[in-house]
């Protein structure tokens, strides 16, 4: 009984370990081999991790980094021709850069043909690339090779300096740490929402009939956990499958680029989050009994139908059984796994829906090889109800944060900060409410006595309820900054205009034309903090003070970036050496702000961007081959970056001492 779960368990971690282990080097490596008389050919192949690609040799004006080769001058070392792609690159028309390129996956091998006039000669190499996945790109980085030419010499071998500023940029890269930060933090949500769905009312009377089915079945009790883990086997299957299906469909049919549109337009166009915010509270009405939500009644007993056969195939229409019948409790759960998740990375939605179905399915195991556990379950009764009306108004909370969503990308202004903290408040206050017995439902049983676990929850909701209200006065709320809209939005905030505001000397609101920034209309930094919402006027008036460059790519919908303003920029010290040291622009990759004609952008391929956030995500793009949020950048008055980008890392004191570096870098420069 033991070693199948260890087994498992394993299997499991080493699954999700891997998945999340996106930050690796692309290895190179470089051998010679020997042609007709004093001809050599050097080799270069490198190893790509997945899921990166690499791309090819181009070349790509105003596209991503192709892969290069320079080699330096070496006396009795003739090069004949260029450097030729061994390996057939991946050819296709990439919507995210308007053009066609060619990309490598796993492996990419190159040739270069020299001439050696001596016995022997070293020659170094230096290679430059950029990888990128679904969503993210690495910072293009390079290496230099050194090859020894000449009888015996086969090998290369790296310098020390160059994989340490591989490393180092790797480091810096935003799309790595926040990816696996958020990914944890996705398939964490996920496990809890898998208990929280057992133990709704569809669901938890199920467990006992099930596995006891199971136990009383032909065969030895060992059969009968066989039997039973095919079952959990089974429902993991069919919630997980249909989704991976889907989206590894759309990646097929419509290549990487698609599939990253598709859930940027997910996440922050105002179609699909006000039909999310319905559905939530369509969702939220059903929880709380004013009618019921079911699967069609003929697709259930069809399922039940072939329940009774033998076999796998039995067991197999009782998991989908069950899926069906317990749609009423575990769709709003599932869908607010997926819609979340659908704003990250491309596999987020697989990886955070095995996580949910494999702890969904997790008791139907357990109880199955451990039967004498059943007798310590709760029966069933009106608690079931009181969790589904729990969930009820959880599901409300949880649906406005998609209206917020579309409110913040097209302006809106229908949930500003104090009206969605209003809301949050009334909510749970309400549930507190509930929870005390105050107020009911029509399905609720008569609450005589408070346990102590209700009585617990209780004092949980009450004390966010208090934790909220300081919000409305502008408090920071920092354990909620990734779901409440930034605080710039909140009219009244207490204190505002005498700390952080007052450092700015009052000309930087202006351009060096003496205009006031373009976009400040609608547009805020936080904290106070004063800055640029176009990078030309930015870099002008950059010039103008002589100080460097902070450039701040951001959106409305980055959870992150959220995080970091909350947790990192809200330092005293990080708002002093913004304020001093730093002149700021903000560039937003999700605004749907529809600019003047005059600001338009017209792409290589002739392709017009119109809307503030596709000109910002391109310009990103092109100049900095990212397009990961958040992403920060310091540059000199040169245009040049000062020194490597930063992302998503909540540490303040390597954020001061990102700032620091950027600092001296520039003082070096003058």
């Amino acid at each position: 009984m033991y070693k199948p779960f260890r087994s498992l368990l394993l299997t499991i971690v080493a699954l999700m370990a891997a998945v999340s282990a996106f930050a690796q080097d692309v290895k190179w490596s470089a051998t010679t081999e020997q042609l007709a008389g004093n001809e050599y050919n050097i080799i270069f192949e490198a190893e790509i991790p997945a899921p990166y690609h690499m791309y090819d040799m181009g070349p790509y004006e105003g596209g991503p980094n192709a892969t290069s080769f320079t080699f330096q001058p070496t006396e009795g070392v003739e090069f004949v021709g260029k450097v030729e792609q061994l390996t057939q690159p991946k050819r296709y028309f990439d919507e995210m850069f308007q053009m066609e390129i060619g990309t490598f996956e796993k492996t990419a091998r190159f040739a270069q043909k020299v001439a050696l006039k001596g016995d022997n000669a070293t020659l170094k190499a230096s290679v430059e690339w950029m990888v990128c996945n679904d969503t993210n790109c690495m910072p293009p980085t390079d290496e230099e090779l050194t090859i020894v030419l000449g009888k015996g010499a086969a090998t290369t071998a790296t310098a020390p300096e160059a994989k340490a500023e591989v490393k180092a940029a790797e480091k810096q890269a935003p799309a790595v740490p926040a990816q696996n930060d958020s990914t944890w933090a996705l398939i964490l949500e996920a496990i809890v929402w898998g208990f929280v769905a057992m133990l709704t009312p569809c669901v938890f009377p199920m467990i006992p009939m099930t596995v006891s089915f199971f136990m009383k079945g032909s065969g030895s009790p060992a059969m009968g956990r066989f039997r039973a883990a095919m079952y959990g086997f089974f429902i993991v299957a069919l919630y997980t499958l249909p989704i991976a299906a889907i989206i590894l469909i759309t990646r097929i049919v419509g290549g990487d680029a698609v599939t990253a549109d598709i859930f940027n337009w997910l996440a922050t166009h105002w179609l699909p989050n006000v039909i999310f915010f319905l559905v939530f509270m369509v969702f939220a009405a059903s929880f709380f009994g004013a009618f019921e939500i079911t699967m069609p009644s003929w697709m259930v007993n069809k399922s039940d139908s072939k329940a009774d056969s033998k076999g796998l195939a039995g067991i197999f229409f009782m998991a989908l059984t069950l899926v069906l019948v317990s749609f009423s409790c575990t769709g709003p759960i599932v869908g607010s796994v997926l819609i979340k998740s659908t704003a990250g990375e491309f596999w987020d939605p697989i990886i955070t829906i095995l996580a949910f179905s494999i702890t969904f399915a997790l008791p139907f195991t357990l109880f199955a090889f451990f039967p004498s556990m059943l007798k310590k379950l709760p029966k069933s009764g009106g608690w079931l109800n009181s969790v589904k009306v729990v969930l009820g108004f959880i599901e409300v909370a949880l649906g406005f944060k998609f209206l917020s969503m579309a409110d913040q990308t097209y302006h809106w202004g229908l949930l500003d900060r104090e009206v969605y903290l209003a809301i949050w408040i009334a909510t749970f206050s309400l549930l507190g409410l509930y929870l005390l017995g105050k107020i009911k439902f029509a399905h609720d049983s008569e609450l005589k006595s408070m346990g102590v676990g209700r009585l617990a929850l209780t004092i949980i909701t009450f004390s966010f309820v208090v934790y909220m209200l300081p919000g409305m006065w502008g408090a920071p709320l920092k354990a909620l900054s990734g779901y409440l809209p930034p605080i710039t939005t909140q009219d009244f905030v207490m204190g505002a205009g005498s700390a952080s505001t007052s450092a700015m000397p009052a000309d930087q609101l202006l351009t060096v034309d003496g205009k006031l920034p373009k976009h400040s209309d609608f547009l805020k930094l936080p904290h106070g903090l004063k800055g640029f919402f176009n990078i030309e006027e930015a870099e002008a008036y950059a010039r103008k003070v002589n100080k460097p460059l902070f450039v701040d790519f951001t959106g409305h919908g980055c959870v992150n970036c959220r995080e970091m303003e909350a947790r990192v920029w809200s330092d005293p010290r990080v708002i002093e050496i913004l304020n001093k040291h730093y002149v700021l622009v903000a560039l937003y990759a999700d605004d749907k702000k529809e600019l003047d004609e005059e600001d338009w952008v017209t792409t290589e391929t002739g392709k017009v961007l119109k809307s503030l956030g596709k000109i910002n995500s391109h310009y990103v793009l092109n100049r900095y081959g990212a397009n990961a949020q958040p992403y920060y950048i310091l540059q000199g008055n040169d245009g040049k970056e000062l020194v490597a980008p930063r992302g998503y890392d909540l540490s303040v004191e390597g954020f001061i001492e990102f700032l620091q570096s950027g600092i001296d870098a520039y003082n070096q420069k003058k």
